[in-house]
């Protein structure tokens, strides 16, 4: 059912796509710093960008997430080694790593929140109406407009 309704969706137009392009890898030696720049096709003012990791073998683990006028939060047990900076100008977003180590190597993506601000308070969009298709280096959301 859900398979059909997507294709539907996709058949009609209408699906919001939103890109998140990142490089598709970096290398840095352990003790050095790490970067890692995400750039975004929607506003970096409008919705919160997570950066999450996925080691060899295990499952994601979420870093953090910030959004322009906001704090940004982190898991509590990597937040003295990762920071996340934004620019709205280019609407980047940049996970920056201090005293990288050979346990941090890891598929790094960086990903859009689906939560949206309302009056009455925030809303999750439905997961029917919503697809993310994940590479290495690359993260597209597809959302139903």
């Amino acid at each position: 059912m859900f398979s059909a309704t997507l294709l539907l969706l996709l058949a009609a137009g209408c699906v919001k796509y939103e890109q998140l392009t990142q490089p598709a890898s970096v290398t840095v030696q352990p003790g050095q710093r790490l970067t890692i720049t995400c750039q975004v096709s929607y506003s970096v003012s409008s919705h919160h960008t997570n950066w999450i990791r996925q080691s060899a073998g295990k499952g994601l683990e979420w870093i953090g997430y910030h959004r322009v006028g906001y704090t940004p939060y982190y898991k509590a047990s990597l937040k003295n080694k990762f920071s996340i900076s934004l620019d709205s100008s280019s609407n980047t977003v940049t996970l920056n790593g201090v005293n990288v180590q050979p346990e941090d190597t890891a598929v790094y993506y960086c990903a859009r929140d689906t939560i949206t601000q309302t009056i009455s308070g925030a809303e999750q969009k439905p997961l029917r109406a919503s697809t993310q298709h994940h590479q290495r280096g690359r993260c597209h959301t597809r959302n139903e407009s």
